[in-house]
């Protein structure tokens, strides 16, 4: 901006005092004195253009008084005064989330958000909070957005409507200029700004335009210098201090979650028994000439305790399960039983003291 244009009344880009300005009046709160303290402090550093100290005394009081709705849009107003957008549109969304619909804190936060080019962010929130907002303030942002010919009929309507100030006449104007028609935004200019400023104030505007200026639209209109943003702090983050409510939530949840997962392993531990007495039920009788040489096979051969592999005996046998043995992984022990060799001998088992061969069941 040229020298001579800071010496002319600033009367294109006006949105409302408090936006440009960003002191919240009215913060005062019935949080602890060192919250109160360091907010009061904030406040006096923004309004007389100390940035640096303003950031640092709204961070103290938001990890004073971390949701309180007033302290997180101060400290947005302070990053904002500092060029950091980024932690700029945390802080208004932190405010907005805790409850604070302030007409200043939704434009301030959809401004940070059109400074970052997420102009989808900035539009969806000017238009849940459309009947509020004031006419001049919404058509400017609108068009900042990324909207132009939306602000331009919003400011129109707003000078037909009877809200004939210096302020609308002036952001229709930049926003004629955003939309194309630089005609139009010349006569609007005209009937504020002296006739030999006008071709200057043009010229400042067509160096706006570019689609990547939006950054510098936004710093233009509050008269900061952008710098670089990492962000608000990680300790300063609204997650880390969740509400009363969510607490009790989250206590009474862990206080369920214990006796979940014991039934939950009884249940395993059930099923598993289970499984076992219905293999052995399924099992066919063995002679008992087999049996015993079965048993003396199986003693003969047991596995030793790092052999994990199971054998497959007449009588079954439970077992010994490894550590990282998983119930969910085991296949059903009545379709383990049909497949074994040993099912064929529930057909062709005889009694030794008897005659005759009875069929004991068929599967």
């Amino acid at each position: 901006m040229s020298k001579t244009a800071h010496n002319t009344p600033k009367i294109a880009f006006a949105l409302s005092t408090a936006l440009v300005s960003v002191a919240l009046a009215g913060c005062t709160t019935s949080a602890a004195p060192p919250a109160s303290a360091s907010l009061a402090k904030a406040q006096a550093a923004i309004e007389k253009g100390k940035a640096a100290k303003a950031v640092e005394y709204a961070e103290a009081a938001v990890l004073a008084d971390p949701r309180n709705a007033s302290n997180r849009a101060l400290l947005g107003a302070a990053y904002l005064e500092a060029g950091r957008f980024q932690a700029a549109a945390t802080s208004f969304g932190d405010a907005l989330a805790l409850g604070d619909t302030d007409n200043r804190t939704v434009l301030s936060y959809a401004l940070a958000q059109t400074a970052l080019g997420n102009n989808a962010e900035a539009i969806r929130i000017l238009d849940q909070y459309e009947g509020q907002l004031d006419h001049a303030d919404r058509g400017l942002a609108l068009a900042l957005a990324g909207e132009p010919r939306d602000g331009v009929r919003v400011l129109s309507n707003a000078l037909r409507g009877g809200q004939n100030t210096a302020k609308v006449r002036q952001n229709l104007a930049y926003a004629y200029a955003l939309s194309g028609d630089w005609r139009a935004a010349r006569v609007m200019a005209a009937e504020d700004v002296p006739a030999n400023l006008v071709s200057e104030r043009i010229a400042e505007w067509a160096e706006q335009t570019r689609s990547q200026a939006f950054q510098t639209r936004v710093a233009k209109l509050l008269d900061v210098t952008p710098t670089y943003d990492a962000g608000q702090p990680i300790q300063l983050a609204l997650g880390n201090f969740p509400s009363q409510d969510v607490m009790v939530a989250q206590a009474a949840q862990d206080a369920v979650e214990p006796q979940v997962a014991v039934a939950d392993t009884q249940s395993t531990e059930l099923a598993a028994v289970d499984a076992d007495v219905v293999s052995t039920l399924i099992a066919a009788p063995a002679q008992p000439e087999k049996v015993a040489a079965a048993e003396q096979v199986q003693v003969a051969y047991a596995p030793t305790p790092q052999v994990a592999t199971a054998r497959v005996v007449s009588n079954p046998v439970v077992q010994e399960l490894p550590a990282n043995y998983q119930a969910a992984g085991r296949k059903p022990a009545s379709r383990w039983a049909a497949n074994t060799s040993q099912r064929p001998m529930a057909a062709t088992s005889n009694a030794t003291d008897g005659t005759h061969l009875d069929q004991l069941g068929s599967f």
